[in-house]
């Protein structure tokens, strides 16, 4: 998948995600719920910090919206009562699950839209092109500088 398409399908899961009932989340809080989530624990608020190049106060902001919305909590640490394990709850398990679903269907939208390609074709392309011609600034399209990239 080249830089084009992959922001065709975050566009439309992010579509997708506005419209659908449910928690409305920062990057920020989604990192950290999917990181919970996904990677092996325990989870601390330190952890998180490390893991995800943040200051602990932004963990600490993030993880109380996310246990207001009810979709994260903590637990004290019974081996150290200093520190506070994070864990994710069942809404929050379901949240991505949902969001998971949304991305599968987008991922599916996209793969029946996209111009079919002989399978030898398909194997020898790096990536296939993309379902909609995007016209996206040559430091997105390009694998130079780019998104994210603080190159001057």
């Amino acid at each position: 998948m080249d830089r084009a398409a992959a922001l065709a399908l975050l566009k439309d899961v992010m579509a997708e995600t506005v419209k659908a009932d449910g928690p409305d989340l920062n990057a920020r809080q989604a990192a950290i719920l999917l990181r919970v989530s996904l990677d092996p624990g325990p989870h601390t608020v330190r952890g998180l910090a490390e893991a995800l190049k943040l200051g602990k106060p932004a963990v600490s902001r993030a993880l109380d919206a996310l246990s207001g919305l009810g979709l994260a909590m903590r637990t004290p640490d019974e081996s150290d009562r200093r520190s506070v394990l994070v864990q994710t709850t069942a809404r929050g398990l379901a949240v991505l699950a949902n969001l998971a679903d949304r991305v599968i269907r987008c991922q599916r939208k996209y793969e029946a839209s996209a111009p079919l390609q002989a399978p030898a074709a398909k194997a020898a392309a790096p990536s296939p092109a993309p379902a909609r011609s995007l016209s996206l600034p040559k430091a997105v399209r390009d694998d130079g500088a780019g998104i994210g990239s603080h190159a001057a």
